[in-house]
């Protein structure tokens, strides 16, 4: 059994483009989380805790908007229409250990990473991985 007969999405594309992009986010969030510790603990034999602790390194609002700048002239236009989306979406909640501006432009990144995943684009998802 491979991960797409676990994690079952009958969605179609023009289905996710019809989604609020903060639902994108959601499930990017979740995309993202589950790489960064993937990654930690396949280079690393350290404990949970320590494993954690450099997680949240990384899954933040400010690390992840330096993600999304860094890869920005890397994306097709049609994935930076989706990271304005995701960025200028109009969210209820307000930040609280990040400014604004980080916590937009994190939203933005996990909105695309969620957005690749929805539509089932793997291999767009592990280049962006490979760059970040």
């Amino acid at each position: 059994m491979n991960l797409e007969e676990i994690i079952e999405n009958n969605l179609t594309e023009v289905q996710v483009n019809l989604l609020n992009p903060l639902v994108w986010a959601y499930v990017g969030d979740c995309v993202y989380e589950l790489y960064v510790r993937t990654n930690l603990v396949n280079h690393s034999k350290q404990n949970v805790g320590l494993l954690h602790k450099q997680a949240i390194k990384i899954v933040n609002a400010k690390s992840q908007a330096k993600c999304l700048k860094n890869i920005m002239d890397k994306l097709t236009k049609e994935e930076q229409e989706i990271v304005r989306r995701a960025r200028n979406t109009q969210s209820n909640s307000v930040p609280k250990n990040a400014d604004i501006i980080d916590y937009k432009y994190a939203t933005a990144f996990e909105g695309l990473l969620g957005y690749l995943y929805l539509t089932k684009q793997y291999e767009r998802l592990k280049e962006i991985f490979s760059i970040i």
